[in-house]
């Protein structure tokens, strides 16, 4: 690692490998070594600099607590998956019912099952579709999250609605990851039904982006959970996000995008991201454990 930034010094006797790890895990490059009687902890980029020294400080405070665990055994993969789907219960299940409507939709449910789970009901007539009002059908508002109309949409959905919202519940618990859901599905799917009208729309991309955002601008305000994406990841996700508010994805052949819901999802996401992080600063309290 090239020269970076310096941090913090300690003692030469105290371990930092705990802290040093927890911030590896996190997408910080980092490195201690011995300068006389001191250990200096220094990160590659100066803008993780204070996100080091809050997580730091928050570890000599007791706020959140960093032990080193040996590696799983090779011979119980299966107890460490199974641990893995307990601390996020409400993630596991809104990936199942995310499969459950892709599945409803690849082996060809009538238009008039799916219509049960649409913004709003439709029917189809000849080569026309006719769309309804809701009514008081207040489900139809959380529903469209869970339909996906392909293999890709399924699995990238998945892989993206698992890799932010178990580490978002894992921190902050599975109520607080219940709400969010709640709230980023009113807001995304609201807004792609105001923005594109009456149309057949799912997925739960606008959710994803919601944690996308929830995670950068939480996790930026309140380092101590620990749960902020990388650099990489945030490069990839805004970077697609840009190119399907470009149109290019459509041109390619990847079919509409509901670019409403995505931003919406984003905004809002970020947005609570914020409120969350500044409450707990003004009640005192992380709202995690940081478990290695």
């Amino acid at each position: 690692m090239p020269e970076g930034h310096v941090v913090l010094r300690a003692p030469a006797g105290e371990d930092l490998r705990p802290v040093v790890v927890f911030l590896q895990q996190q997408g910080v490059r980092c490195r201690v070594y011995e300068a006389g009687a001191e250990q200096v902890l220094e990160v590659a980029d100066p803008s993780q600099a204070e996100a080091a020294s809050a997580v730091y400080a928050a570890w000599q405070a007791g706020d959140i607590r960093l032990q080193l665990r040996a590696a799983p055994s090779l011979a119980q993969p299966r107890q460490g998956r199974a641990s893995a789907w307990r601390e996020a219960p409400v993630t596991l299940v809104l990936l199942l019912l995310s499969v459950a409507g892709f599945l409803l939709v690849y082996l060809g449910a009538s238009a008039q099952r799916m219509s049960l789970f649409t913004f709003t009901p439709f029917s189809i007539s000849g080569d026309s579709v006719r769309f309804g009002e809701m009514g008081r059908e207040y489900w139809r508002l959380l529903t469209p999250a869970f339909l996906h109309f392909g293999w890709l949409h399924i699995v990238f959905n998945s892989l993206w609605l698992w890799e932010l919202g178990a580490r978002i519940e894992r921190r902050l618990g599975s109520i607080h990851m219940l709400g969010l859901f709640i709230c980023i599905a009113l807001v995304s799917n609201g807004s792609q039904y105001l923005f594109g009208g009456p149309s057949i729309f799912g997925g739960m991309s606008g959710v994803v982006y919601g944690l996308l955002g929830f995670s950068f601008c939480g996790a930026r305000l309140q380092p101590a959970w620990g749960f902020e994406p990388s650099r990489p990841i945030m490069l990839l996700m805004v970077g697609w996000l840009l190119l399907c508010i470009a149109g290019v994805v459509e041109v390619l052949g990847f079919g509409a995008i509901a670019n409403a819901a995505h931003v919406a999802g984003l905004l809002s996401g970020a947005l609570l991201g914020v409120f969350l992080a500044v409450l707990a600063r003004r009640s005192g309290d992380s709202g995690a454990s940081g478990r290695l």
